[in-house]
């Protein structure tokens, strides 16, 4: 009877995360489509920043952590959980963000809104802090799955995203039920997602996967600097101008004078149109990648709103189309490993990745898509998009700091003292 209970909550987590979705990508479409029309949007972003930051600093209290609050409050519930607020107030500021021209995603506030209902549903029903974990881990699956069209990696995702090697198998039933249910009501409520297709797939030959590892350690680099840059410039910012309002002001000026240096609005917002043509041979200049990441970093860095997972699928799929001209390679092969292997590594969760790329684009390109997803991931080192992570197993068995049970934000720390030191060493020695 309890297992029957929890898959009754993650149905109902699911439905209205579902609802949630299919809400936020209809009015993301429209907004998408005003700023389109309308690009002279674009100037008023720091105004938009700034009603975000001030709305956020008077009403959001612990929603500002976004996801990072969510996987807190899985390993260690504290205080009133995922607050409900967090629902109205990322969908509003994500809307905004796009509509004055902020490269940004939307997976982030999916899995926000997925969290906030299912939190408030655990306190509503006063559920114990093991059935108010598996509501959250459902809540994230369903708002992932919903957003995509990816229910199975909806499921893996939201039990593999809270660790660094490692997936909470207990939430499976409630996680698949939500996830699943989450993208039939985004179905039923006609609202539609992207569709990509790979069309050509090389043999698998030795040579094929010598080139496929050596993109690997590429995808990783990626997802490294886009992780990095954004932490950087969150942390930059946030010491030199401590006044989120006036940094939002400030970084709303920065994105503008960047969109002006690239002389289009291709990098803005969600850049799909972008994504579509990677799929195509000589469809994208090949630094695109570098633009979107600089602007991307530059728009999250400095407290606007949105997600991650769009803007890596961007940077990976044109990443992949530059490699396939070296390697003389597919190009719709090459995108879509990319798509997926940038984003595995900047999340630190290759499984649900792996099973993304089989939902969007069939199991043709699965060996590569597996063998440079893999190679990404253990490459990137301990680094990602969600410092809240705890790291399960280490990446490689030379690890001599104990790293277990750490969250990322930490082992970045640890990590970054010892590079230092490696550093200071190698003067001292170019010294002598």
């Amino acid at each position: 009877m309890h297992i029957f209970r929890r898959l009754v909550l993650a149905a109902v987590v699911g439905c209205l995360a579902g609802c949630a979705s299919a809400l936020f990508l209809t009015l993301l479409a429209q907004t998408t489509l005003l700023f389109q029309s309308h690009t002279w949007l674009l100037y008023l972003l720091p105004v938009s920043g700034a009603l975000i930051a001030w709305v956020y600093q008077r009403y959001g209290q612990r929603a500002v952590a976004g996801n990072n609050l969510i996987l807190e409050q899985i390993h260690a519930p504290q205080g009133d959980g995922v607050p409900f607020r967090m629902m109205p107030l990322v969908l509003g500021a994500t809307l905004l963000t796009h509509l004055g021209g902020g490269s940004a995603g939307r997976e982030g506030t999916a899995v926000q809104m997925g969290g906030s209902i299912a939190g408030a549903i655990a306190r509503w029903l006063r559920l114990t802090p093991s059935d108010t974990r598996m509501m959250l881990m459902a809540g994230i699956s369903a708002g992932f799955g919903s957003i995509f069209g990816t229910p199975l990696a909806g499921m893996v995702f939201g039990m593999e995203v809270l660790t660094v090697g490692g997936i909470r198998y207990r939430a499976l039933l409630p996680c698949l039920v939500a996830a699943f249910v989450g993208d039939w009501t985004v179905q039923y409520l006609q609202v539609s997602h992207l569709h990509y297709h790979v069309l050509t797939v090389p043999a698998v030959t030795p040579l094929l996967v010598g080139q496929l590892v050596l993109a690997g350690f590429v995808f990783a680099g990626a997802s490294v600097l886009f992780s990095e840059g954004t932490h950087w410039v969150s942390h930059i910012t946030s010491h030199y101008i401590p006044q989120p309002v006036w940094r939002a002001v400030v970084g709303g000026m920065v994105v503008i004078v960047v969109t002006w240096g690239i002389g289009n609005y291709d990098y803005n917002g969600l850049s799909l149109p972008l994504l579509q043509q990677a799929f195509v041979p000589n469809g994208v200049v090949w630094w695109g990648f570098l633009l979107k990441i600089i602007l991307t970093a530059l728009t999250l860095g400095f407290g606007f709103k949105g997600g991650e997972v769009t803007p890596l699928f961007v940077i990976g799929a044109m990443l992949g189309s530059s490699l396939a001209l070296i390697f003389q390679l597919p190009t719709d092969f090459m995108a879509a490993l990319g798509f997926i292997a940038v984003f595995a590594a900047a999340a630190n969760t290759p499984l649900a990745c792996i099973v993304m790329a089989v939902e969007l684009f069939g199991g043709g390109p699965l060996v590569g898509v597996a063998i440079t997803t893999l190679v990404a991931y253990v490459s990137s080192g301990h680094r990602g998009i969600y410092l809240a992570q705890r790291v399960m197993h280490a990446k490689s068995d030379d690890e001599v700091l104990d790293v277990i049970d750490m969250p990322l934000r930490e082992v970045r720390g640890i990590e970054g003292g010892r590079w230092r030191a490696h550093l200071s060493r190698w003067r001292n020695r170019q010294r002598e």
